[in-house]
Parts: C-alpha cells; sequence; structure tokens
C-alpha cells in the first residue's frame, strides 16, 4: 500500500532541494522557475528504531522498512488555476497524491531570486491556498452547471443532495478558504470522494529558513500554524544526508535537533495521513507495514499478501515494547502478553502481528 506526499510551493523555494535533502534523488534545482517540469518520484524509508531492535531479537537475515512516497512538483505561481506558469498541469500533479508539503520560503540569499521579487511567507501562503481554491472552485462550478442541466428531468433526491453538498463548497471556496477545515456527514464525505479535491487534502508546511535561524525561528512569526509545521534549514538537511551517520549526529546535536527535518518530516506526514505501523518479524525478514487508522486484522493481512485476507483466521499480535520485555515472542506467550484477536480489531501502531491463515 503506497501512500504519496506532494512538495509544492511557488518557485526556488526550496522544493527540489527538499526532494534531494529526503531521497538523496539529484534533480533539477537551476536557479530559475519551471526547473522541474515533471514531477520526480523518490521512494523513502521510514526511520524506524523498533525494526533495528526486532531484527537482533529474532536475528533476522534482512530487515525491510516501510516506505512513503514524495513527489517533486514544479512550482506554482500566482494564476496557476488560469493555466500561468503551467500550472493546470502542476495542479493536475497535485490531485493526484494524498497529503500536501507546502515549502515556504524564509530565508535571504541575493544570489537566489524569489519570484514575487521579495521573500515574504505569509504571501506566499495566501498565493498558493488561493490557487488551490480557485481550482477546486473551479471543478465544483463544473458540477454545478452538469447538473443544472440534470435537474431539468427532474430533482431525484441523490441529485439534491449533491446540489446542496455543491453549493455549500463554492460558498466556502469562493472566499479562498480551503475545505479540510469544514465538517461532513458520512454521505457528503462519500460523494466528495470522487472529485479528489485540492484543498480536501491534509496540508503541512515545510518552514525553509537558514542554519543561523533554526534554533530560533518560530512558526507563529511567520503567521504559520505550529502544529503543522515543520522548521528547518532545507541546505542543511542537503549536507547531512552526505555525511556519515555519527557525524550527521553530532552536527545535530551542534543545532540543538533531536532529529533530522527527514525524521520530522516523515513523522508528521504520518500523522497527517492518519497512518499506523505494525511489524511482522522473524528468522528470515522482520519488516515494517503501513496501513490507515481502523485498518481491520483481514485487510492489514492484505497488505503482506491479498490471499491472506481472503483466508484469514486470526491474528496473534504482541505489542512491540512487550516483545521487547519479554525478550522472545515464546517469552510473551509466557508472560501473557500474546493476545488473539480476530476479524473486527482494528491494528495499532506497534503491534507485532502473526496472521494465521487457512491457506
Amino acid at each position: 500500500m503506497s501512500f504519496s506526499v506532494g512538495i509544492v510551493g511557488l518557485p526556488n523555494v526550496g522544493k527540489s532541494s527538499l526532494f534531494q535533502a529526503l531521497t538523496k534523488k539529484q534533480v533539477d534545482t537551476s536557479n530559475y522557475p519551471f526547473a522541474t517540469i515533471d514531477p520526480n518520484v523518490g521512494v523513502v524509508a521510514v526511520p524506524d528504531e523498533r525494526l533495528e531492535r526486532l531484527t537482533a531479537l529474532e536475528h533476522s537475515a534482512k530487515t525491510v522498512p516501510t516506505t512513503i512516497e514524495f513527489v517533486d512538483i514544479a512550482g506554482l505561481v500566482k494564476g496557476a488555476h488560469q493555466g500561468e506558469g503551467l500550472g493546470n498541469k502542476f495542479l493536475s500533479h497535485v490531485r493526484e497524491v494524498d497529503a500536501i508539503v507546502e515549502v515556504v520560503r524564509a530565508f535571504d540569499d541575493p544570489n537566489v531570486i524569489h519570484v514575487a521579487g521579495q521573500v515574504n511567507p505569509q504571501s506566499d501562503v495566501e498565493t498558493i491556498g488561493i490557487e488551490l481554491a480557485m481550482a477546486d472552485l473551479g471543478v465544483v462550478d463544473r458540477r454545478l452547471a452538469n447538473i443544472g442541466l440534470e435537474k431539468k428531468a427532474g430533482l431525484t433526491k441523490t441529485l439534491a443532495a449533491e446540489l446542496a453538498l455543491m453549493e455549500k463548497l463554492r460558498h466556502h471556496l469562493s472566499d479562498g478558504h480551503p475545505i479540510r477545515n469544514l465538517l461532513f456527514t458520512d454521505d457528503e464525505q462519500l460523494r466528495l470522494k470522487p472529485f479528489n479535491l485540492l484543498t480536501e487534502k491534509p496540508l503541512l508546511y515545510v518552514l525553509n529558513v537558514s542554519e543561523e535561524q533554526v534554533k530560533t525561528a518560530a512558526a507563529s512569526a511567520f503567521g504559520l500554524p505550529a502544529d503543522r509545521t515543520i522548521i528547518m534549514a532545507v541546505k542543511t538537511e542537503q549536507e547531512l544526508v552526505d555525511l556519515p551517520p555519527a557525524e550527521a549526529a553530532a552536527y545535530l546535536r551542534e543545532l540543538g535537533l533531536k532529529q533530522s527535518g527527514l525524521d520530522r518530516l516523515v513523522a508528521a506526514a504520518y500523522h497527517a495521513l492518519r497512518l499506523v505501523t505494525f511489524l511482522t518479524t522473524g528468522p528470515d525478514e522482520t519488516r515494517a507495514w503501513t496501513v490507515p487508522a481502523g485498518t481491520k486484522s483481514p485487510a492489514a493481512a492484505g497488505v503482506i499478501h491479498t490471499d491472506f485476507a481472503k483466508h484469514f483466521v486470526r491474528a496473534e499480535i504482541v505489542n512491540y515494547g512487550g516483545l521487547i520485555a519479554a525478550g522472545s515472542w515464546e517469552g510473551a506467550k509466557k508472560s501473557g502478553q500474546l493476545r488473539i484477536e480476530g476479524k473486527e480489531y482494528e491494528i495499532r501502531d506497534g503491534d507485532v502481528v502473526y496472521f494465521r491463515t487457512t491457506a
């Protein structure tokens, strides 16, 4: 099961540089707008210290982390929803991802031009927000026009419900507001899904600061929500990925940081997407698997192999902490840590699972 996060922002704010830091995959970061025309995709291993301990515990032959996909999407500009700066093509790429990371520039550098002529984080956020909202408004207006034609044949209950929803969306989007902060009924959520609206997707911000700013910068000072903003010096992150682990750790300590930008961003992306990680372990391999929160046991088993979902019998589960404390799977059984769960059990983050099937 693959989850993708699109990296967006105005040109020359550090999107492609962040992508390089995340994936170590070189892309064109030339100092001019639209250097990146087609999205660059990188699959990033999710750091998880639990894997190392389980691998050691079980003497696993290999260790396989779970992954998340990052998509470097070319810079948006004012008027993108009307086709400015190749905007329509870029917006279609944003529509395909599960979540959005918006890179906001807060550093000054006379050698790196800003498309608007000056560094103004709040203005940049407003520009991108309006472009995404207007792109969604276009989708809603087209659907409203079609509903107007369809209702001439009679306004059914289903059509009336969709009309009410589209009018609700239009009122909100017309003011440039995202729809992610609206409340929807379960029925409305189902009706929304096929439209894949941009402003419904989870949104995180990366505030790209200089190395000097990284210790003191605050999201609130730039008008960004602290709970959805990761402050990092992207240029420094690029340097960190090329260092040996020990040197990188020492460098982070000098900066007063406990984690790299990658670790913080991936954790925030997981939280925004409401994902959980469950683990499987044994002599052959220790592996992490990602599923949405609320996923039931058979569906989680199906992530490993589709036949597991079809032939699911039960899940034998030990919490990661309990397994480490017990010292072995057998020790967990003897100490009462092992639980037997059925088809209705919702997988939790940190569950170490063995699925029993009839196959």
